[in-house]
This record gives structure tokens, sequence and C-alpha cells, in this order.
């Protein structure tokens, strides 16, 4: 079922007309195709960058920078090619009140510090972790993404008025929407004609063509705020460096270091679900960490993955570093050159190619997959995408994970039984064969099991089939055993997994005096008299 999930959704992100280029070397198509995928990127940041510096309340440039420094970083030393970086919203909105506060110069520190978080974190490998993360969430994860994304393309769709910003109407409504209708149109029929140009490359490219040779009246990059600028420098957070400053950044940090790790360990995963590789955790949360410390030193507000450039790029054809490389460096010419050129393009055509990337990006078979799993699961699909939506990402899976780890844990508290039956070895003797975990969630039903009043004086509990998980399940033995000894019969543990044994010791319950089973299991007796479990 789970490699069916995931396969499902790696076929609904990976549009069919694209093959998983894996090991092809770096021919000339190759190396073509890839600086096209890197300038079909940069395009795209370049809106996206000042936008989440407008939310974050920063200078253009500081998400510009960001989005060059961030996204040249990781696609140096990330744990996956294809993977690009940069500024983003759910940083961005945490960002707000400290900026609000305190200023810029407290930002720059607070991305300092969430850059050393997240290498310490890449150090001692708790990238790892992201494999708690169930599929259901991962789903939850997209869906509520590309809903994100969706939404967050409707504000190019409003200007300025006398009482604040207003929808636009009319010629203007109709011109910005034909304009991201051919964008799209161009970008599903491209491939059909030639795979030598990007179709997202080309949607942009032919679009704007028609508006400025036609000097139609569309709202261009230009009209969000001019993009022109210098090279980063070198820049030391004016903060004093004292407690009342840690305090004040270490929360925004910590909190933005989760989100950052979150997003892009989980980018990761669905990248290389498309791309065919595995592994990196631990090297993407260093490169993460290692960008975020540049760009805090160099003026920038810090980044993270970006799942929609993600996917322009795979979808373009970039399955190297090149290609992010690539779109870090046409970013920073784009900055420092180019911006007059680039101004010009009209926001339709990008707004056209996010709208490729939703319809992409949304795992569509979700729906028919929630017909197929568990209740629980299609319910915790649902619950992440609507917390994704409303709320941010990092709440929405920690949520998703908790609810799919208490239903597992439900689920598995109902597994407990027994299969009762006369010793063979010792006459008059009843042995209670468990089934299931003991945990702190069956510990109620394992005590259920047993008959103490109408058992006989021996009792052989055997846990062959079963283990001992945690603290709770020893509670549980220990009462039972006291239970026995109160009715004055005696308790007899057997085939405890080594594992569990060494629990049992560890907690100071049982005394280990026997080897007869040293590879799996280990006979123990609770003793009436001294109150102990001792080796049998």
């Amino acid at each position: 079922m789970t490699r069916g999930v995931l396969g499902l959704l790696a076929k609904n992100i990976s549009p069919p007309n694209l093959s998983i280029m894996q090991d092809e070397g770096f021919t000339v198509a190759r190396v073509r195709t890839e600086l096209l995928s890197g300038l079909t990127v940069a395009l795209a940041l370049v809106p996206e960058a000042v936008a989440f510096a407008f939310v974050a309340g920063v200078h253009p440039l500081v998400g510009l920078y960001a989005a060059f420094l961030v996204g040249l970083i990781t696609a140096l030393i990330g744990g996956r090619p294809g993977m690009i970086s940069g500024a983003t919203g759910a940083l961005a909105v945490v960002m707000v009140a400290l900026v609000a506060d305190h200023g810029v110069e407290y930002l720059f520190a607070t991305v300092v510090l969430m850059g050393i978080l997240q290498v310490i974190a890449g150090v001692m490998h708790w990238g790892k972790f992201i494999r708690l993360v169930p599929h259901p969430v991962m789903l939850g994860f997209v869906n509520g993404l590309a809903i994100v994304i969706f939404l967050a393309q409707l504000t190019q769709f409003k200007q300025p008025g006398s009482n604040g910003e207003q929808w636009l109407a009319g010629a203007q409504l109709l011109m910005m929407l034909g304009l991201v209708v051919l964008t799209m149109v161009i970008i599903w029929g491209m491939p059909k004609l030639t795979k030598v140009i990007p179709a997202p490359l080309a949607g942009i490219g032919i679009t704007a063509i028609i508006v400025i040779a036609f000097g139609l009246d569309v709202p261009r990059v230009g009209d969000m705020a001019s993009i022109e600028g210098g090279l980063p420098m070198f820049h030391i957070p004016m903060v004093p460096l004292d407690w009342a400053t840690l305090q004040i950044i270490l929360p925004y940090a910590v909190i933005l270091a989760a989100i950052g790790l979150i997003e892009s360990l989980l980018t990761l995963n669905l990248v290389g679900e498309i791309t065919g590789k595995r592994g990196g955790a631990s090297q993407e949360c260093i490169a993460q960490g290692t960008s975020n410390i540049v760009t805090g030193f160099f003026g920038g507000m810090g980044g993270c993955a970006m799942i929609g450039q993600s996917m322009i790029n795979v979808n373009s054809g970039g399955r190297t570093r090149i290609a992010a490389i690539a779109a870090a460096l046409f970013l920073l010419l784009f900055i420092v050159a180019a911006s007059p050129l680039i101004e010009q393009i009209p926001l339709a055509a990008l707004v056209g190619v996010m709208f490729m990337v939703v319809i992409g990006t949304f795992a569509w078979n979700s729906f028919k997959i929630m017909t197929k799993v568990p209740l629980t699961d299609a319910f915790v699909i649902v619950l992440v995408t609507v917390v994704t939506v409303m709320t941010d990402l990092a709440i929405a899976v920690v949520v998703g994970v908790i609810v799919s780890a208490l239903a597992y844990a439900w689920n598995n508290a109902r597994r407990i039984h027994a299969i009762t039956r006369d010793s063979v070895s010792e006459k008059g003797a009843k042995v209670y064969e468990i089934q299931g975990p003991l945990f702190f969630g069956s510990t109620d039903g394992f005590i259920e099991l047993f008959d103490i009043e109408n058992d006989p004086d021996v009792v052989i509990v055997d846990f062959a089939t079963s283990r001992v998980v945690d603290q709770s399940a020893l509670q549980a033995i220990e009462a039972l055993a006291g239970k026995y000894a109160a009715a004055g019969k005696a308790l007899q543990l057997r085939h405890l997994s080594r594992d569990c044994h060494q629990l049992l010791s560890k907690a100071g319950h049982l005394m280990v005096d026997s080897d007869d089973d040293p590879e799996y299991g280990l006979a123990v007796d609770y003793s009436v008299k001294t109150g102990i479990l001792g080796g049998h």
C-alpha cells in the first residue's frame, strides 16, 4: 500500500513526458538543458523573493540576496541535486514580528543562529527522523503547499487603490487572465513540439515578447519593486552580543530552523521520488545551515528549500547541480546587470508558470487513494492539507505525525490478546501466550486477559510472540505479579526477548542469572516470598 501511494504521488507530480534521467553524463545537450532550466527557475525566483521580502517587512534586495546565497550554497553542497532553495513564505511569516519589534539587524543575527542550529542538526544526523513522517502526512503536505502556492499567486490580480489593494476588473482582469492562460497553454503544448527549450521558459519568453511588442498595459515585475543592486557585501549584524540579544533571537531561530529543515527534508523526499534517488538528509541539513549562516552575514533574510521552484526545475529537465547553480548565478546577474530587462517581464507569465506548478504538484490521485486507505489515513491527509493552508507547514506536519502516532498506538493497543493452554512441562500449570505488543496503550487490556481468581497455583506468561516496550509495560507486569502474589500463586515469565530482558533488568525488576536461551528468550520466575523477578 505504501509503495502504491508513493508511486501515485510521484506519477502525479512528474509529467508523463519527462523521463527520469540518471547518470546521463555531462553532454552538450544535458548542460544546455540544465542551464535553460536554471534560467527558468531564476525568472520565477525574482517575484517570489521580492514578495517574501515584503511579507517579512524588509527591502526587496534582502530577499533577493537570500535567494542567491541560499540557492548557490545548497546547490553546491546540498543533499539532493535538482532541489532549489531560497527565501520562502513559510519563513517570512515568522520573521514579521521580529523585524517589526527589533529591526532588520536582529533578523540577520537570527538567521546566523538559525543556520548554526541547522548545522548541529545535520552533524547529529537528526535529519533521519524525517522518516517518521508518514506518507499520508506527505500527501497532505504536497496538497497543502499546492493550495498555498495557488493562493499566493492571487495577489498578482490586485492593484493599489484608494482603499488599499483592489482586485483587477474589466479589461485589465481579462487581459491578465488571457496572458495567464496563454502561458499555461504554451507550457502544456511546447513539449509536444520540441524539448530543446524548457516549456516554462518558452511560456515566459513568448508571453513577454507579446506584451513588450504590443505595449500591453499589464502588471510587470518592475511594478513590484526595483531589483537593481550590487553584489552582496559582508556585514556583521549590528546587535549587542549579550544575553538579552540571545533571549530575543533564540526562540525565533529555533522556530525558523525547524520550519526550514522540515520543508527542506520533505522537499528532498519529494524530489527523490521523482528523480529516483535516496539519502542525503543529514547533508541537506548541513547545507541549509551553512547557507543561512553565510546569508546572515551578507544581508539576506535566510531561506530553505522551495517546492514550487524545485518542481519547475525537475519539470524543465534539471537533474544535476548545474541547474541550481545556474539559477543562483542568473539571479545575481539579474540584480547587478539585467534588472531593466527582467523588470519588463509580465507577472501574468510567471503566474501562469506557477499555476502549472500547482496543477503538477497537487496529488490529484489522493482523492482516489482516500477511498482505499484506512479512514484515519484519509483523515490525516485532509487534516494536514487544511492545517498547512490555515497555519504553516511545521505545525501541519507535527499535527499530522501526532495524529498518525495516536492512531497507530490505538490500533496496536487493540491487538493485545492471549492464547491459553495447559503447560506440557509443568503439570497443573496454565500458560498464557501473549499476542501483540505490551506498551502504554495495551496495559489495561493486558491485565484483563488474566483470570486470577480461577487460575491454578502456577501461571506461565509466554512472551514469545509479544514485546515489552516501555515503562508502562513494566508496571503492568509488576501489577499482575502483585495480584498473583496476593492470591498466593506463582507467576513465571518466559521467552522475553533479549532487549525486553535488558529493559526489565535496567529498571531493576529482575536479576539475571540464566543463560538457557541466550539468543532469544529467558525464562523468569516471580518469587512470591521475595517479591523479585529471578532467573529460571
